[in-house]
């Protein structure tokens, strides 16, 4: 009689697929298996003003698809992809599509009331709750076995100046948006950079911890939080020095391109530059939870070196029937896929340090979007594209879904690195718990 392995057990008892994760971890049930030391990482990646349906989704479901021609770049990744469609960002409130496409994509939870105008919509502010690279990054830094030196790391290419929810999706925690780094010359000194000084800085550092302990018995109960915040901050730097002092490199830093200036027309040479540093330091085990955000929701990018003047929000625009810009957007997109090619080829080209592998096995890239399509800012059919092995998901697949809030698979994620959490954003849409099809 052939044995059944824990999960079939579990499954075979009717357990839902919300419950298997903790249920396969009881040792009263004799089901806890050894401790995966395993490094677990994920990489957000993210392109604006939606898709082209009809270039991007595979027809076919199941592990015989074929790439539509935007992701023709992944065909050397079909293995290690899954592409879902079906997922939808429930989210609602105040903002126009382009800002809770933005803002709620990683947070999963609505807008603040603002001041900021998105079209005739509502005006809004900032998310309400912190994002899902946030949330892992606090559950890896808690525990000395999977701390790492920054915890996330936050990448942009071309990302605006300004600050408003069309150009945010990292977020630290309610109304605290993360803005992106989008100068690799800033990430280089950030990653490699030396530490002038660095006991004068620690006794500093010193001092200002014990002036906040000092003040925190005379101040109200509001003001007591702040110097919470700021206290946290400090111990953050603290061991941003520390590790930085400590840990020797696996991989040593990349030679960059001097003198590249942050300008529309450098977009290629600056995604280059920024995915060689995010692999680098994922091999260097800086961070296991990083985001790289391209322009941003209603990016106007005009892509010159493929032969597209226009910008990229205006083509978005067109309507269906104008051929001549669907092709043009259909170039744009497939750009974007070449970038997370390169990424999921360099991450599988380095050796995973200290372990089996590559990098790539044990890192999970997410490609999304803030609308399903441009021209009719819809947020059903999120463009999600997964390539990698650091989840555990079963890859090489197309899986079709029937409009499953985006916050489940935010669950998925959090639950494949050990964070059993039962809701993340907005509860109303995490009912149903994990998307048991990923697995």
């Amino acid at each position: 009689m052939s044995r059944l392995t824990r999960r079939e057990f579990v499954r075979s008892m009717g357990i839902s697929a919300a419950a298997l994760p903790l249920l396969m971890n009881l040792p009263s049930l004799g089901m806890a298996a050894a401790p995966d030391l395993r490094k677990r990482r994920m990489i957000v990646m993210f392109s604006p003003n939606g898709i082209i349906p009809d270039a991007y989704w595979p027809d076919k479901e199941g592990e015989d698809f074929e790439f539509k021609e935007i992701m023709k770049p992944l065909e050397p990744y079909k293995s290690k992809t899954m592409v879902i469609k079906g997922i939808s960002d429930r989210v609602r409130g105040d903002g126009d599509s382009h800002m809770r496409g933005m803002s709620c994509l990683l947070t999963g939870i609505e807008l603040f009331p603002g001041n900021i105008q998105g079209g005739s919509h509502t005006p809004a502010g900032w998310a309400s709750g912190l994002s899902i690279d946030q949330e892992l990054k606090q559950f890896l830094q808690a525990e000395e076995a999977t701390r790492t030196r920054f915890g996330s790391l936050e990448f942009g290419v071309n990302v605006p100046d300004r600050a408003d929810p069309w150009t945010r999706m990292v977020y630290a925690g309610p109304n605290k948006p993360v803005a992106p780094i989008d100068d690799p010359y800033r990430m280089f000194e950030k990653l490699y950079g030396q530490v002038k000084d660095r006991e004068s800085l620690e006794s500093v550092l010193d001092k200002v911890r014990l002036d906040l302990k000092r003040v925190e018995r005379y101040v109200s109960s509001e003001d007591k939080q702040r110097l919470e915040e700021h206290a946290a901050f400090v111990r953050q730097m603290e061991q941003e020095l520390k590790s930085a002092g400590e840990k020797k490199l696996a991989l040593e830093a990349p030679v960059q391109e001097a003198g590249v200036q942050l300008k529309n027309d450098n977009m290629p040479t600056i995604s280059k530059m920024q995915v060689d540093l995010l692999v680098n330091s994922m091999a260097n085990d800086m961070a296991r939870v990083a985001t790289l955000q391209y322009t941003n929701s209603v990016g106007g990018a005009r892509m010159n070196w493929l032969g597209v003047d226009e910008s990229h929000h205006e083509l978005s625009h067109k309507p269906d029937s104008d051929a001549e810009s669907k092709e043009k957007l259909i170039k744009i997109n497939t750009w974007f896929c070449e970038q997370l090619a390169y990424l999921v080829k360099k991450l599988d080209e380095t050796p995973e340090p200290g372990g089996d592998g590559t990098l790539l096995d044990n890192t999970t890239v997410i490609w999304t979007n803030e609308l399903g399509k441009g021209n009719s800012h819809t947020l059903d059919d999120v463009p999600l594209v997964l390539v990698g092995g650091g989840l555990g998901f079963k890859m090489g697949r197309s899986i079709q879904l029937k409009k499953d809030p985006h916050n489940r698979l935010w669950l998925s994620c959090a639950h494949s690195f050990g964070h059993h959490i039962e809701t993340f954003g907005n509860p109303d849409f995490c009912g149903a718990g994990p998307l048991s099809e990923l697995t």
